[in-house]
């Protein structure tokens, strides 16, 4: 089953950058991900159309975190980029003349629905400040530091 994990992606980034606290380049998050830096651009475009980030142009520039963790949700993050699909799953046909499939069709939907609406209000009510903080917890328990040149091969 094919999927997307943009989003899981962009929090990360979000969270090293927020660690960081200094410019990271296009180029460096592409490696964290394991992408091409002009996906990391595209990404950041609609992150910063949505106020979140900026980017500094020239020498020592890069893109940094605009607000607070605390301001931003999970669905915020997924807003701005754009409401990717959250289901691989779907409906065989959508106008089908069996009544059979018809009632099948309309099941499926509502349970679509709940569920989607059941995520979306669990996006809504995680900051990246919560992620942020759950992270340091795991870390001193782990009793390592963050560093993202060691912990991405960057």
């Amino acid at each position: 089953m094919k999927y997307s994990s943009k989003l899981s992606g962009v929090l990360h980034v979000l969270l090293h950058m927020a660690e960081l606290n200094v410019p990271v380049t296009s180029a460096t998050m592409a490696k964290i991900m394991r992408t091409n830096p002009v996906v990391i651009r595209q990404i950041m475009a609609g992150l910063r159309e949505a106020g979140f980030v900026r980017s500094e142009k020239g020498h020592g520039g890069g893109w940094t975190i605009e607000r607070e963790l605390s301001s931003i949700t999970l669905h915020d993050v997924y807003s701005a980029l754009g409401e990717p699909g959250l289901f691989a799953m779907g409906n065989r046909t959508e106008a089908p003349d069996c009544l059979v499939e018809q009632m099948v069709n309309a099941t499926m939907d509502d349970a679509f629905r709940d569920a989607e609406a059941l995520l979306l209000g669990r996006f809504a009510s995680v900051t990246l400040s919560q992620l942020s903080a759950d992270f340091h917890t795991r870390m001193t328990a782990r009793g390592i530091s963050l560093n993202l040149e060691t912990n991405h091969e960057v």
